[in-house]
């Protein structure tokens, strides 16, 4: 079956409900336009259409919160171009299209790393975020990446700590634990990280470096971490 944009905007009404738009806008999910449709029928959705990246783009511009997320689904990593990132971060406006865009389709380009330090520069919350967001996607997606990539998102980890905005910091702590829990060399220079920005001293700097080491210091991440280092030496 071949999907067009009012096809795909028919099923979406249709699965959508208004009290969902309500229970979403309670965990920050709000947007100019929602059917309220649940993540699962997307989801769902995505996989019948398959990879179309011309029907992404046309679905993005919608401006329609559940088309956006779709789009992110269905769109193809190769066909992104830079500037079709650029326009499409200029459109977050709450970070579940943000996440979406990055942990679906953006970090699968190969200017992911490039972006991401481009994107924490920004002053805008959600294009902010949405680079940290990329750092921490890249650290779970990317498995053949070198330590070096990662190495050097820390001295912008730490820039980003002293920003109070709520989807900020908490993008920080999630691209900080990520890079942790990658391996036990990262683990020890995400750690080394998280003791600096503490020692900033600021309420958020404290919660980001807090809460990151609870979990690259736990036990689990530990057992995990060393394990994964004596199947690799292993695999040698």
């Amino acid at each position: 079956m071949r999907y067009s944009v009012q096809s795909v905007l028919r099923a979406l009404r249709s699965a959508g409900d208004p009290r969902n738009v309500e229970g979403m806008a309670r965990f920050g999910i709000t947007s100019a336009k929602a059917y309220g449709v649940p993540a699962p029928f997307i989801h769902s959705l995505a996989r019948k259409i398959g990879c179309d990246h011309k029907l992404a783009q046309r679905l993005w511009s919608t401006g329609i919160l559940e088309a956006r997320g779709l789009a992110a689904l269905i769109g193809d990593p190769a066909k992104v171009t830079v500037g079709m990132m650029n326009r499409w971060v200029k459109d977050f406006d709450n970070w579940a299209v943000c996440d979406g865009a990055c942990c679906n389709l953006f970090d699968k380009t190969p200017f992911a790393g490039a972006m991401a330090l481009k994107w924490t520069r920004h002053n805008k919350e959600f294009i902010k975020r949405a680079g940290y967001v990329l750092m921490a996607a890249l650290a779970v997606h990317d498995k053949t990446a070198p330590d070096e990539n990662f190495l050097k998102f820390l001295p912008v980890i730490k820039r980003g700590s002293t920003d109070e905005r709520n989807f900020v910091r908490k993008a920080v702590n999630w691209a900080l634990r990520q890079i942790g829990k990658r391996n036990l060399n990262l683990n020890v220079a995400a750690r080394k990280a998280a003791l600096e920005i503490r020692s900033i001293g600021t309420s958020t700097a404290r919660w980001i470096a807090s809460d990151a080491l609870r979990e690259l210091e736990s036990p689990t991440v530990q057992r995990r971490l060393k394990q994964k280092a004596r199947t690799t030496l292993h695999a040698r």
